[in-house]
């Protein structure tokens, strides 16, 4: 047997992206490591705009905040001890007084509207099925954010309601943005806390919905980093020490996989050519006034250059400039 591996292929697409597209990634943790990936690369991404999201309804709700450009109602925000946060997003959009966060998020929902609405690619990870529906309102949250549990009544929703609210969504952006191509993704992740027997029930509901829903829309794709990490790496060297989270060496590899399909051959390219950029920006000298340095420098300065037609790389040339000496006070 010369094959020990089931090695999952992430499939082709009509479908390519360019260095110029926007890029709007939501959810959760896929979503969290792709959009760095993105802005590392130099790609105009807005990533996970309202901190990680981790089951659809909640997903769909600020995806719809920011389509539409509202504010969230009076009711859904909360203080807890001195903090004020809102139950439809990630605890990280907080602040100390409810004022200032009604501020932070108009300015949050307002970038994003922007963004959503010229954006080539939405991605979205769904991480979780299951769900906690206030009590007091019937609405189900983004986060508890430490609230009672007796606050909630935790339930498992159904592919159905999730493809239904997938749908409202998908025609409401087809009227602001026609030509947005969608991804749809599933997070490795488990939640343990579920058991990992229902956490099995909550991917498969999932998997589901966003199988049925690449089959009702041709601008809906799915790309299988679910099924990379589940089959594919599935050996606990590829997973953080909680055994839950993949670690550096697992989300290059999914990425890698990722670009396979979508990177157009001149994106391919470019990113080739900025990580030797990215590389030599991150080298540490021993001795910065040094003539081999600072040779260094200017090579690296002209590298800027040659891609400063294709990307921002503004800082980057400051920095580079702001390290190199004149020629005539250069030393070995």
């Amino acid at each position: 047997m010369s094959n020990f591996r089931t090695v999952v292929s992430a499939g082709t697409t009509p479908h390519q992206m360019v260095i110029s597209d926007k890029i709007l990634t939501i959810g959760s943790c896929f979503s969290d490591t792709i959009g760095q990936s993105f802005a590392q690369n130099k790609m105009s991404v807005c990533p996970n705009p309202f901190g990680t999201l981790y089951n659809p309804p909640a997903i769909f709700k600020g995806l719809r905040y920011a389509l539409f450009n509202e504010i969230p109602p009076t009711h859904t925000f909360i203080q807890h001890q001195d903090i004020f946060l809102n139950y439809d997003f990630h605890s990280e959009v907080s602040a100390q007084t409810e004022d200032l966060l009604r501020t932070r998020l108009a300015e949050i929902i307002g970038a994003t509207h922007h963004f959503l609405v010229k954006s080539e690619w939405l991605i979205i990870t769904f991480g979780t099925a299951w769900v906690y529906t206030r009590k007091d309102s019937g609405e189900i949250v983004a986060n508890c954010h430490k609230q009672p549990a007796s606050h909630f009544t935790k339930s498992l929703i159904s592919a159905e309601m999730i493809v239904d609210l997938f749908k409202d969504f998908h025609r409401e952006l087809s009227i602001a943005n026609p030509t947005v191509n969608i991804i749809l993704t599933v997070s490795p992740v488990r939640h343990l806390k579920d058991t990992l027997e229902m956490n099995s029930v909550s991917k498969s509901i999932l998997r589901t919905c966003c199988h049925e829903l690449t089959e009702a829309f041709s601008n809906v794709e799915y790309f299988p980093s679910f099924e990379i990490m589940m089959d594919d790496l599935r050996d606990y060297r590829f997973y953080e020490s909680d055994m839950i989270h993949p670690t550096e060496v697992a989300r290059d590899y999914i990425w890698e996989k990722f670009g396979e399909r979508y990177f157009s051959p001149s994106l391919r390219m470019f990113m080739h050519e900025w990580k030797d950029i990215l590389r030599a920006l991150t080298h540490k000298p021993f001795h910065p006034t040094s003539r081999a340095h600072q040779t260094f420098l200017a090579q690296t300065l002209e590298r800027l250059k040659h891609v400063q037609n294709i990307v921002n790389v503004e800082k980057e040339i400051e920095s580079i400039q702001a390290q190199c000496l004149p020629s005539t006070h250069s030393t070995d």
